[in-house]
This record gives C-alpha cells, structure tokens and sequence, in this order.
C-alpha cells in the first residue's frame, strides 16, 4: 500500500532500547552526543527574539526565491556574491531536495562521502536517487580516496556531495582536493554540492582549506548552510542555496531551482525578516561555541597521552571529536557497556558508516562538566 522510498527499518536499536529505560528509570546519563545548541547551556541575545517580533511577518507576500531582504543579509555573510544567487530553503535537508530535484532523474546517482552523517541516504530515497559513498581516508589528517571516487562515477552520476568540514570527521576540504575534484566534474554534467554548515567552527587556521565553494566558476556547484549552525538556532528553519559556476548555466539552474521553491513556498516570513538581525548576532553564540569546542577537545588531548590505549583523531572543524577505542570489543559493546554500567552515553562510529572499528563519537558541544566526568568514566575502562 505505501512506497517502497519508506521501506525503512524504524526499530529501535539496542542503544536507543537502553537509553529508553534507564531514562524511564530516572537514571542520570552524561549525554556526551549533545549536538542541539539551544540544549546546550549557551546564552542567546535578546535582539535574537525581538527580532522575531517586527510586525510586517503579519502581511504574507511570498517570493518563491526568497525575500530580499533575507537573501541580501545570506549575501552580506558572505561578502562577496550578488544576492540574485541566493535561493532561500527551509533547511539544508530541502535544499538537498531541491537540488537532487534538479538534477536527477529517478535511479540517478549522487556521489556521498563515507563515513559522513547519515542522512543522505533518506534523503536521496525520497528523491528516488541512489547513494553511491565515495570513501575519507585516516592518515594522520582525513582525505579524499579520489582512486575510489574516480571509479564509482558512472553514466548516471548526477552530483558529487562534499560536507565541508565533514560531519563527524571534521575535515575540511582541501585547495588541492578542490581542484581535483573540478578537473572530474568538468565536461561530464557533474555538479558539485557542498553542505558548509559547519565553516565557521574551523578549529585552527590553515592556509590550503577550502572555507567555501562560492567562489567555483568552472563547473555548476551548490553551496548550502543555514542559521541552525551558523547562528546555533535550529528551531528557526532557515537555510539557503548559493549558485556558482559559468554565468549561462548558473542563472538556468537558479531559474529551475527557484520553480521548485514557487511549488513549496515553505520557508516562513517572521524568519526572512528576522534573518539580517539574526545573522548579525551569530558572533555572539560562535564565539561561545568555539570557545566550548576547544576546550572540551583541549581536555580530551591532555588525558589521552602517548601511552594510552585510546587515541584522539585529529579534527578540524564542527563539533564533534572521533575517539578510536582499543579493539578489545565491538564499537556497540563499547558504547552498550558505557551506558550500562557508566551511565555515559557516546555513539558507535557505524552510525556514521565507519568502515573499520572500533570508533566512539562524542559531540564537544557538551557542557564541560559533563564531557569532562564522562571523558574520565571512558577512559578509566581500559587504563
């Protein structure tokens, strides 16, 4: 009776089936995969909720593209693009499917990193696309496999997806690894799209980082964020496109892609109005974040030393950190026997399609107190 894109299996899994009881218990759990930033303990300023407040939001005129004075303050954040390629979304998940939309017909490809956060294969499916992963490489510092992206693009490759810096690795993409990409995708209707959510929190400066693929004029490329991380407001629900590539093929896909939005009209007026006051705001909660993340990932260093049986990833941006655990059981035993009988709770690298074992990921949005007893709990396990 429903479609096959819903064949999904929606059983709880062992650690959700264990985190429900303890907390049906009352049992307390040091949440160390906290990645909401308005649950995280961070202050907000008020011109943040007067902006929700300004009376024209009560007079409904949609523009399918966006409003402009939303798509001139999405332009003023990044300094350097005209406005015009600027299409408005409800989140960077619909942006996602406008663009597959765009530029795939059903059983179309899209190139995926892997491990990555798993949402692309929802998304695609629902889309009708398939997901093909293309996987990251540890050596040190995370990379592109481009040997194993080069052979998974086929006839009906439509788009390779970059998550830049990625979600959980933390890796942002490299000039290097940029151009690379360019010489694949050009001449074979390959976009490019890039989900820059995370480009604020870079963690270090480095001068051969791609901070964002808005400046791409050989090939069509798609450049996504939103205020859910820039400016640490989810519940907002506004995000955005930006077009870039050769001028002709640029402004046929903004007109294609602004159809699409006329279809749904579903990102809301109070936000559009709000967004020039909300962006202008984001230094505020960035730099509570940033000083959050480097902490928690300061302290995380500072315990697990050369001797350890533990090791610290190296991370470049976003917010979460990768802990490799000694392989004396399977990353769920691990994270299983954590919340049992630590009352910590951490998630398994194969949520992210980790391809090796045995990885915990720990978010170091984490109040500090917390991510500190629960990094001490870990570690204490295999001293």
């Amino acid at each position: 009776m429903f479609s096959s894109r819903l064949d999904w299996n929606v059983a709880a899994n062992p650690i959700a089936k264990l985190l429900l009881e303890k907390r049906a218990r009352g049992v307390e759990i040091l949440d160390l995969t906290e990645s909401n930033p308005t649950a995280a303990g961070f202050e907000y300023p008020a011109d943040m909720v007067n902006a929700l407040a300004d009376p024209r939001s009560l007079r409904y005129e949609p523009v399918p593209a966006g409003m402009p004075v939303a798509r001139e303050a999405i332009a003023d954040y990044y300094g350097q693009i005209d406005a015009s390629r600027i299409i408005v979304t409800a989140s960077t998940s619909e942006a996602y499917g406008f663009i597959f939309k765009l530029l795939a017909d059903p059983g179309d490809e899209v190139l995926a990193p892997r491990p990555s956060y798993p949402l692309f294969e929802f998304l695609s499916a629902l889309e009708s696309v398939r997901v093909v992963n293309y996987p990251l490489r540890y050596h040190g510092s995370w990379s592109v496999d481009f040997e194993a992206l080069a052979g998974r693009i086929t006839a009906r490759t439509r788009a390779i997806v970059l998550v830049n810096p990625n979600n959980p690795t933390g890796s942002f993409l490299k000039q290097a690894e940029l151009a690379r990409l360019v010489e694949i995708c050009r001449g074979r209707d390959i976009a490019l799209v890039s989900d820059e959510v995370f480009s604020d929190y870079g963690i270090a400066e480095d001068r051969e980082r791609v901070a964002s693929l808005i400046g791409v004029e050989e090939m069509l490329t798609f450049s996504l964020s939103g205020l859910s991380k820039i400016a640490g407001l989810p519940q907002l629900k506004l995000g955005w496109i930006v077009t870039s590539g050769p001028s002709e093929l640029r402004r046929e896909a903004f007109d294609r892609l602004e159809l699409i939005a006329d279809t749904y009209l579903s990102v809301g007026t109070p936000v559009q109005w709000a967004a020039p006051s909300l962006l202008a705001s984001r230094g505020y909660i960035q730099s509570q974040i940033m000083e959050r993340v480097r902490g928690n990932l300061a302290f995380l260093r500072d315990q697990i030393g050369p001797a350890s049986p533990w090791r610290v990833l190296t991370v470049e941006g976003g917010w979460y950190t990768i802990i490799q655990a000694p392989r004396i059981r399977s990353e769920e035993d691990w994270v299983l026997s954590l919340l049992a009988e630590d009352q910590v709770l951490v998630q398994p690298g194969f949520f992210f399609d980790f391809e090796t074992e045995a990885f915990l990921v720990a978010s170091l949005l984490t109040p500090a107190s917390i991510f500190r007893e629960g990094i001490r709990r870990i570690l204490s396990r295999a001293e």
